[in-house]
């Protein structure tokens, strides 16, 4: 992604995220919570943006290089219309679920987004 390559996530709500579910919401409840009363960073509720501020975290995002790739990032929930007619790549590894998982969505909806 540093590249130059341009990269579109669809579907964002459809990531799976292994671990203990119940301990997954409470990492994601307790980031969102740290931000809510501004005595911390803000942290996103809705699908999309919480796969987009996950990889912000692996860029060197205050780099121009990382700025750069990280504006190159696209990430919508579900299919926009201009893109139906694409075809899409899918990760080898986006096939083997872990037993132990849990949808993005499902994140989401627990921390009480309204955009899915």
């Amino acid at each position: 992604m540093i590249e130059g390559e341009e990269i579109t996530i669809v579907n964002a709500e459809k990531v799976r995220i292994s671990g203990n579910r119940s301990q997954i919401i409470a990492h994601y409840k307790q980031r969102w919570a740290r931000g809510k009363n501004f005595s911390g960073p803000k942290y996103p509720r809705a699908a999309d943006m919480i796969f987009k501020r996950t990889v912000r975290g692996m860029l060197e995002y205050r780099k121009p290089s990382g700025k750069e790739a990280y504006r190159r990032l696209k990430v919508y929930v579900g299919v926009p219309r201009e893109l139906e007619n694409l075809e899409a790549e899918a990760p080898s590894i986006a096939k083997k679920a872990p037993a132990r998982s849990m949808y993005l969505g499902e994140v989401s909806k627990e921390l009480g987004s309204g955009r899915l």
